[in-house]
């Protein structure tokens, strides 16, 4: 191990499913200028694949776009359609991981994100809470939290709703659970 992983309690190597239940993909998008719209999508799967070295880690993620949720069924409707997310056409959202870094005592994660049929690089701000052996579900990573900023317009969505209306940055925040698989 490097001196990255002994800093991760409990780090353990191996091959984890992303645990549905127990993550979050959330969102939050600036609304007329004054309030936040926040939503989160509630179908997310996964792998995270731990290296003996961090450096040697890697995930991968499919998010349901129809399983978007923003407390509001009109305003769900209307981000599935065609102005936004046309989850006819673009069911998934999906990242896949480029590299795994430790600087400074901070994680970041690299990869590529698709949204609408785009892909883009994006590094997520990551935060690992620790690695469980024996818990009543299993081996467990928990409390891995990461952040990133994407700019909606670069992916295509919702290009025809002025930024006056709804802000062009849209901040994520995941927050996974993953099982160890045998």
């Amino acid at each position: 191990m490097t001196a990255s992983t002994t800093e991760i309690p409990g780090y353990i190597a191996g091959t984890w499913t992303i645990d549905s239940t127990h993550s979050d993909v959330d969102f939050v998008v600036r609304h007329l200028g004054v309030s936040k719209v926040r939503g989160r999508f509630a179908e997310v799967e996964g792998e995270i694949v731990t290296g003996a070295d961090l450096a040697d880690s890697k995930v991968s993620a499919t998010i349901k776009a129809a399983s978007i949720d923003t407390k509001n069924g009109d305003r769900d409707a209307h981000v599935k359609g065609g102005d936004f997310l046309d989850v006819e056409q673009f069911p998934t959202l999906t990242f896949v991981s480029t590299g795994v870094r430790a600087e400074d005592g901070e994680y970041f994660i690299d990869g590529d994100l698709t949204v609408h049929g785009v892909t883009k690089a994006v590094t997520l701000d990551a935060e690992i809470g620790g690695f469980a052996d024996g818990m009543a579900e299993g081996t467990k990573v928990f409390g891995i939290s990461a952040t990133t900023e994407i700019k909606r317009s670069d992916f295509g969505v919702g290009t025809s709703i002025p930024t006056a209306v709804l802000a062009d940055k849209v901040k994520i925040e995941l927050n996974i659970e993953a099982g160890l698989q045998s």
